[in-house]
């Protein structure tokens, strides 16, 4: 089968697509023919390569997706051939302490799809049954693979860690990422009011056209905790969802109402940052860090997706042998919603190489080139402030 698939870390030169063996259901696996697949942060820590992070080459990336069964493995009795599905990306031990009290993504031996083992990024993935529920039906295949990583993440420190109430103030950095967009979408489910913070006046727009309520431009505002302050009656406000990192970790604390709460799952702007610790205990102010979720919240996320018909907000869709641009669109911090892959190629492996010496190219590839096929196009996405 076709995949994406990094021989070695570094930049998008690295993402190669190549042939690689089917895989085949074991006991308690279910064998899924994806339809999509949609691109995280991780994929690109993934592919420049992480402290600690072993994989075995050539590996797969990708940690979204949905598509149909077409194989199970015995003991699976819950899917069957035909099914449509989607994929939970956390995976779990499912024998420890934290995973009998139903806390997987607390697990000691806690990973995901994509990085702990073969992604989706290809046209089929093996996985457990219990990492895969059926897909909601109002749903494109391309708004499925678009959901679970970012949704169940924001679903997890919105739902689980905050405990957010109808009425309450929820401030969300960076709107136009994943994460940032999947709490706005479920904040307001929740009945909350919400600001958003971008440096793109598009951005903060199409988030209040969204139904954010209030929307501050960091790169414009001389003070962005003061002015969130005063959106939020002069107290502050009473949830901060921060996929962002050390940029925004001084303004959390200046933007949170006494007794608040900070919930925080990324670093994208860096992992080391300044705490006033008098700040912290006498405004009882309660910090909490988030990571993915449980069977559970995922299992609530995706009835709640039913039951709201809710539509993930999604960037753009590209063919599999676009993912370098894709990822380097990402990079750039370009994006507003996912942006989804589907392996439905239109170019070999061949003319991907090829494309990769050619102006304004960027894909590989390894069979002859159709006449009629698109040009690829070459993005180099450098390190900037993601959101």
């Amino acid at each position: 089968m076709k995949a994406a698939v990094i021989f070695d870390n570094g930049g998008l030169d690295q993402v190669v697509l190549a042939d690689v063996p089917d895989p085949r259901p074991e006991d308690g696996e279910v064998l899924i023919e994806l339809r999509a697949a949609a691109l995280n942060h991780l994929d690109i820590w993934v592919r420049r390569g992480r402290p600690g992070l072993e994989l075995s080459l050539p590996h797969i990336l990708g940690s979204d997706g949905a598509g149909v069964v077409i194989g199970v493995g015995h003991g699976v009795s819950d899917f069957e051939p035909g099914d449509e599905v989607v994929i939970n990306p956390g995976l779990s031990c499912g024998e420890c302490a934290y995973c009998l009290k139903g806390e997987q993504s607390e697990c000691i031996n806690f990973g995901i799809v994509g990085m702990s083992c073969p992604g989706t990024f290809a046209e089929r993935i093996v996985l457990p049954a219990v990492n895969v529920r059926h897909k909601p039906k109002h749903l494109s295949w391309e708004e499925a693979a678009a959901f679970p990583l970012a949704y169940v993440t924001a679903w997890r420190m919105l739902m689980s860690r905050a405990r957010v109430r109808p009425g309450e103030t929820v401030l969300i950095h960076g709107i136009g990422g994943g994460v940032a967009l999947a709490a706005l979408q479920l904040a307001k489910i929740a009945g909350a009011k919400v600001i958003v913070t971008s440096s793109s006046n598009d951005k903060l727009l199409r988030a209040k056209e969204l139904g954010a309520d209030h929307a501050v431009n960091y790169a414009t505002s001389e003070d962005v905790a003061l002015e969130v302050r005063l959106l939020a009656a002069g107290l502050g406000v009473d949830v901060i969802i921060d996929a962002v990192g050390a940029a925004t970790w001084p303004v959390n604390f200046n933007a949170v109402r006494r007794g608040g709460r900070i919930v925080h799952c990324g670093v994208t702007t860096g992992a080391q940052a300044e705490t006033n610790l008098s700040t912290l205990y006498w405004n009882q102010i309660t910090v909490m860090g988030s990571t993915m979720g449980s069977h559970e919240d995922f299992r609530l996320l995706t009835e709640t997706i039913d039951a709201a018909r809710l539509h993930p907000i999604l960037d753009s869709v590209e063919p599999l042998e676009r993912v370098r641009h894709a990822m380097g669109r990402m990079e750039a911090g370009e994006q507003f919603g996912k942006i989804v892959l589907t392996p439905h190629l239109t170019v070999d492996a061949e003319s991907f190489e090829r494309a990769l010496h050619e102006p304004r190219s960027t894909e590989p590839s390894r069979e002859p080139a159709r006449e009629d096929e698109p040009a690829l196009t070459s993005v180099t996405g450098e390190d900037e402030e993601q959101e």
